[in-house]
């Protein structure tokens, strides 16, 4: 038996509405909220949130010498078709060169790594 549910991800970043709004357009959903806090609410699947961080420092990829804090795999059907549409919403590639591989390595507008899975 399980002790909880997952509430919700929690992303730090510089502008919570600005972050909500581009996993909005990555995932679908509703943004919900204003100033420090905005979810971000995914029909049937779980909510992301997104909250004010003062001094927010993206992680860096790879590196070895510092943690990737974490990182978000986002399936998708075409990789070709989603790393276009990722990348005309703001995203930057970080590891996506190989394109032999099922997934392809991307930094969301605030710098948190996420990977496109076709998988």
């Amino acid at each position: 038996m399980a002790i909880a549910e997952l509430g919700a991800v929690v992303l730090d970043c510089p502008d919570p509405r600005a972050l909500a709004g581009f996993y909005a357009g990555v995932l679908g959903g509703t943004v919900e909220g204003e100033g420090d806090w905005v979810d971000l609410k995914i029909p049937d699947g779980p909510s992301l949130a997104f909250q004010t961080a003062p001094g927010f420092v993206p992680p860096k990829w790879p590196a070895p010498d510092a943690s990737q804090q974490f990182h978000l795999d986002l399936t998708v059907q075409d990789l070709d078709a989603a790393e276009k549409e990722v990348l005309a919403l703001g995203a930057k590639p970080l590891d996506a060169e190989d394109r032999s591989r099922t997934f392809r390595v991307y930094a969301d507008p605030a710098g948190h790594p996420f990977c496109l899975c076709a998988c």
